[in-house]
């Protein structure tokens, strides 16, 4: 249950995991309150007996009753009714995560785009250990399909670029990721020594998610909670979560795993900032300010001169312009960082222009 402020108004129901139906619950959360939902709904695999491997051991495949629809028009139903109820929840600025297998994530992907959700990426999670094709009749099923839109095409949804970059080793992230499925000392056992449950997802996978697309204080929620990993991971990095699961089983699993995890220290919680999302300096403000003065030469890297003028351009010979303009028309290119191409001279030494925007910069923050 949801409860309520003095004001009346629905308060979340945070760091918390809900008893019951994803669409019941989603329901009755309170409108535009979640910042991001990441969603790994049931497959559908839609699988015709047991499976086995070759010395006749069954597979513990996802067979369980909470992924069996009676038909496709029942599943897409479905898939209607709790992205509905998802998009309701997300604010304006929100964006959604699904993951699925090719049983049903064209069936997601063409949803989220009739209920007016904008497709930003498609990731592959490309599974560095995954099953073999035990019956040799068609490809080993070596991925899973990720996909990340924002509750409208003009939301400004929250992308860490730099802190992706980070993980990355520096370089740009792309949208293939491979990393292992979820073993070993990670994958929750029941009380006989069983899977806890069957598809069970990575950390690292929503660890790069959260990293990526939320910030500290953020509400995350997931309406098909399982065994806890949005949860677990949203604690770790300092968000806010919501867990939808109507297992008994999961709940109790989950539970369990979260009081065992603990938040990460706040020095260690803070990313690599996008520098898109710095103040923005015009460099007429420097002139303004008196850091630079009016007549005074700046120099390119090949020792170009043009001179600063009282409202903030430039002229050099018989260009006139912004610092980007200029430095553009001297190189013959069509657009130049005037910020890291130019500098100024100060008791003899050449410093870039740059270091006074960040100057700036510090005294706003």
């Amino acid at each position: 249950m949801t409860t309520m402020t003095k004001s009346g108004a629905a308060a979340l129901p945070l760091n918390r995991i809900l008893s019951g139906d994803c669409i019941d619950e989603m329901r009755s959360l309170p409108e535009a309150s979640v910042d991001l939902i990441f969603a790994d709904p049931p497959y559908n695999l839609q699988l015709r007996g047991d499976l086995h491997r070759p010395d006749n051991s069954r597979v513990d495949a996802v067979d369980d009753e909470w992924d069996r629809f009676g038909s496709f028009a029942a599943y897409d139903a479905f898939t209607r009714d709790w992205l509905a109820a998802a998009r309701r929840l997300l604010k304006p600025n929100g964006a959604i995560w699904v993951i699925g297998s090719y049983h049903n994530v064209f069936r997601l992907g063409a949803e989220l785009q009739n209920q007016g959700f904008w497709i930003l990426n498609d990731v592959i999670w490309r599974k560095s250990n995954p099953m073999p094709n035990f019956r040799g009749k068609r490809l080993t099923n070596a991925h899973e399909t990720l996909i990340w839109a924002s509750k409208t095409e003009g939301s400004k949804y929250t992308f860490n670029y730099e802190a992706l970059k980070a993980l990355n080793e520096g370089v740009q992230m792309r949208s293939d990721w491979v990393l292992p499925l979820c073993t070993g000392h990670e994958r929750l056992k029941d009380e006989n020594g069983d899977k806890a449950h069957p598809t069970q997802k990575p950390e690292a996978l929503l660890h790069r998610v959260l990293v990526g697309c939320t910030n500290p204080g953020d509400v995350v929620l997931d309406p098909f909670f399982g065994t806890g990993t949005t949860g677990a991971v949203a604690k770790m990095l300092g968000r806010d979560w919501i867990g939808i699961e109507r297992e008994p089983a999961y709940r109790r699993a989950a539970e369990a795993r979260l009081a065992k995890v603990r938040k990460f220290d706040r020095e260690a919680l803070v990313v690599s900032a996008s520098k898109r999302a710095e103040p923005r300096v015009p460099f007429g403000q420097l002139v303004e300010r008196g850091l630079l003065r009016p007549g005074e030469m700046l120099v390119n890297p090949r020792g170009q001169m043009a001179k600063v003028r009282a409202d903030g351009s430039l002229i050099a010979d018989d260009v006139r312009g912004s610092i980007h303009q200029v430095g553009a028309a001297i190189e013959g290119a069509p657009s130049c960082n005037g910020w890291t191409y130019w500098s100024f001279r100060r008791d003899g030494q050449i410093v870039p222009i740059d270091v006074l925007r960040q100057q700036i910069r510090a005294e706003m923050s």
